[in-house]
């Protein structure tokens, strides 16, 4: 009796290397699938939850509407803020530079401020919040936490950049494949990147 062997993609994640409790940004779904968010709220409920773990994403472009560029900062903002991982290839000269344009979490109660100032009945404690807002503000460090963790999925607001210390570290690597006339190159420094970390973390 012929028994049929299970193909292996080069695509595939091995789901057991790291325990999944230990990594940031990851949902669980129904039927055991593991999500991670897109970056975009609304997007992560259309998909059901998010990214599906270890899956193969392309999007098409759309010259008349750049809306796949908005994906794309999102969802490296994401990963960022979640301390994941992140290889970015590009054809441009400087894709290092690509990282300033990157959004900056929107703070959970900066939005409750401005929320509570446009409410009439909060007319009377307006001075006093300004002056809390004036006096008080550089002793708080605001940030879209909730219990010390970062959100699933945070709202991000593109006039703000990404905080430079996001972009610090050895978990980034940008690539310019601008000269280069195959993907070989592309291709080792991809698994020299890939070797820093345990095969779970390659999330990004």
């Amino acid at each position: 009796m012929a028994t049929s062997k299970s193909r292996t993609s080069s695509f595939s994640c091995n789901l057991t290397a790291v325990p999944l409790s230990n990594m940031p940004g990851l949902k669980y779904g129904a039927n055991g699938t593991v999500f991670i968010s897109s970056g975009i709220p609304d997007l992560d409920k259309i998909l059901g939850g998010g990214f599906a773990l270890g899956s193969l994403v392309m999007v098409m472009e759309d010259a008349e509407a750049p809306h796949h560029m908005l994906l794309l900062r999102n969802f490296m903002s994401q990963g960022l803020v979640h301390k994941q991982p992140l290889l970015y290839a590009s054809p441009s000269k400087d894709p290092k530079g690509f990282l300033g344009t990157l959004p900056s979490p929107r703070s959970c109660k900066v939005d409750k401020d401005k929320s509570r100032d446009d409410d009439p009945e909060q007319e009377g404690l307006r001075i006093a919040w300004q002056y809390k807002k004036y006096f008080g503000e550089h002793q708080q460090t605001v940030d879209n936490t909730r219990g010390g963790k970062h959100e699933y999925c945070n709202d991000f607001d593109l006039r703000k950049p990404l905080e430079r210390h996001f972009l610090s570290g050895q978990h980034i690597d940008c690539v310019s494949i601008l000269h280069n006339s195959d993907l070989v190159a592309l291709h080792d420094r991809c698994a020299t990147f890939f070797t820093q970390f345990p095969r779970m973390q390659i999330l990004k």
